[in-house]
């Protein structure tokens, strides 16, 4: 048998695919029984989280356990295979191995080094033994994994490197500036009363909040969650519980929200967020797109035209001739319609009479005036010498290329956020059209990832990975030398047999052998046996845990002549001993 990893995450999959194929917990559970009830695999362990879904396995064929451990995703997250394929990566042997270590420590996270997905793999481990989908490998390489990252944490400055998923989506809300000092005195609502949920309301605590008001499905959940905040020793903040359904009134009254909670569909719609905050902002919670106002609302900010503090369009002295539509172009604040985001796409005619005009709108190189009301002179050399190039790419290929960035334009002044929203779940809690809503800043894993992608590595990270390394490299070992074990052992228990029967044997021959001769004779037999296979069998040992020893076990079968069926008991009852194992 062997180990074998399929799954897709943060790193290989966008999170709109991440959102879709998210596992509650039914599901999970379902996706277990029915990996190990599939022909290739024979223990089968989930690990999800908010931004991966990994299918562990022991299989006995490689290609046909990716295709089962493939189509079983599928099914479960309800993704197609189709569609989810290209997104999905697979491990196998030592390097799924090594993927999972990694994941361990913290260097496969969306933030480096963060520490909570030891209470991940920790609950998928449990979730298989609870099944009994777990056997003596994934038992043995869950365990090992935890005390990796336990490892890599104590032993190095990871921590360092990154933090949790929570604090650092507070480090987004507050937008770079201290936590404490941002946090200090808001009033916070944390929906759901979960293991993140609670580390957020934990954090927010502890960073100064004044209140933090739960709301959870089950409320007993909430008031457990609330006691604990209000009792702890280390915090002096106000908590309450709440019914999920007091949550449109709540978020009223908060300056910060956090949301994690396993429900399929949003817990926050964007008209709830901007019911919210209506009346708490200078301009209303609909205008950050850049929506034009109607006549007398105080605070809106038109999209287009000079109220946005931009330069005045610019223009040449004449439109005669001009191939654009100069009135529909002109009124955007800042296009030149000398520039290349002018001419983008445009044919090779249309072109040519654009250089044109642009040509003759020029005296001799001379600087000419700008149109009245414009900002100041205008020198259209530069731009005229990117059309001229223009015009010798449409001569190549017949057409302006049209993958053009276009000029840059200015955006609306935001007002500044009043409430702050943090969605830590997969899929997402809070509609993403809340970003567009002025007053609010929304951080959620899609948000995150981006942040994360250009954050330093901490040098720590290079010490974790040899840590990783090491630890790959000694538990392929003990893997390698576990697989010859129940042969080694087999061979002891024929060479005891032997010996056993040769003493009834000499039973038999000499009748009148008093108890102690015969005593004294099986302990030196026995002596012999152990002292003959004392050298082999460690040796063996040794040679099966270095790389491509397996086939010691082979050979030892093959030259002692061992029934497979004793080598397999052996197996079976070790397989029996470690699934009465609890957690580590």
């Amino acid at each position: 048998m062997s180990l074998l990893v399929v799954g897709l995450s943060h790193r290989s999959a966008p999170v709109s695919v991440l959102e879709r194929a998210s596992l509650n917990a039914d599901a999970q559970v379902k996706l277990l029984q029915d990996t190990v009830a599939a022909e290739p695999a024979a223990e089968a362990a989930v690990l999800a989280t908010c931004n991966r879904i990994e299918l562990y396995a022991d299989v006995d064929k490689f290609h046909a356990g990716v295709a089962e451990l493939s189509t079983l995703l599928a099914q479960h997250s309800g993704v197609g295979l189709e569609e989810l394929t290209p997104y999905l990566y697979v491990h196998y042997e030592d390097r799924a191995v090594h993927h999972l270590f990694s994941v361990a420590c913290g260097l496969d996270s969306m933030v480096v080094g963060e520490g909570q997905i030891l209470g991940q793999i920790k609950d998928s481990l449990a979730r298989a033994q609870e099944l009994n989908s777990a056997g003596r490998l994934l038992n043995d390489l869950f365990q090992q994994a935890l005390r990796v990252g336990k490892r890599a944490h104590s032993e190095t400055g990871i921590d360092r490197a990154g933090q949790s998923l929570v604090t650092f989506g507070l480090e987004q809300l507050a937008a770079g500036g201290d936590v404490q000092t941002w946090a200090r005195g808001k009033k916070a609502l944390v929906i759901g009363a979960g293991s993140m949920s609670s580390l957020a309301a934990a954090t927010l605590a502890r960073a100064g909040v004044a209140e933090v008001v739960v709301a959870n499905r089950t409320f007993d959940r909430a008031e457990r969650l609330a006691q604990i905040l209000a009792e702890g020793d280390d915090t002096d903040v106000l908590a309450r519980a709440v019914p999920m359904e007091s949550v449109p009134f709540e978020l009223t009254r908060a300056d910060v929200a956090v949301s994690c909670t396993g429900a399929t569909g949003l817990v926050m719609t964007a008209e709830s967020v901007a019911a919210a905050v209506e009346g708490r902002t200078a301009a209303p919670s609909g205008v950050a797109d850049g929506t034009p106002a109607p006549d007398g609302e105080p605070g809106r900010t038109a999209a287009t035209g000079a109220g946005r503090g931009n330069p005045p369009a610019t223009g040449l002295g004449g439109e005669d001739g001009c191939p654009l539509d100069l009135p529909a172009v002109q009124g955007t604040a800042g296009f030149s319609v000398l520039g290349e985001a002018a001419v983008a796409g445009m044919a090779a005619a249309d072109l040519e009479q654009h250089a044109a005009w642009v040509d003759n709108g020029t005296v001799g190189g001379a600087q000419r005036a700008a149109r009245p009301g414009t900002a100041g002179p205008l020198d259209p050399t530069p731009d005229a010498d990117a059309i001229a190039a223009l015009a010798a790419t449409v001569a190549a290929v017949g057409r302006i290329p049209e993958r053009r960035r276009p000029e840059p334009a200015d955006e609306p002044p935001r007002p500044q956020p009043v409430l702050f929203l943090l969605d830590l779940a997969m899929p997402r809690d809070i509609d993403a059209a809340a970003h567009r809503l002025a007053g609010v800043r929304l951080v959620d894993i899609e948000s995150l990832a981006e942040a994360s992608a250009g954050a330093p590595m901490a040098a720590d990270v290079d010490q974790v990975r040899r840590i990783v390394s090491d630890e790959v490299a000694a538990f392929g070992a003990a893997l390698r030398a576990a697989h010859i074990t129940p042969t080694v052992v087999a061979l002891r228990t024929m060479a005891a047999d032997v010996v056993a029967s040769e003493i009834a044997r000499l039973d038999g021959r000499l009748p009148g052998l008093d108890d102690k001769h015969r005593a004294e004779i099986t302990q030196t037999v026995r002596r012999v046996v152990d002292k003959l296979l004392h050298a082999p069998t460690v040796r063996v040992k040794q040679l099966a845990a270095e790389p491509g020893g397996a086939g010691y076990a082979d050979a030892l079968r093959t030259l002692f002549d061992l029934d497979p069926e004793t080598v397999a008991a052996v197996s079976r009852a070790e397989d029996s001993t470690e699934k009465d194992r609890g957690p580590a």
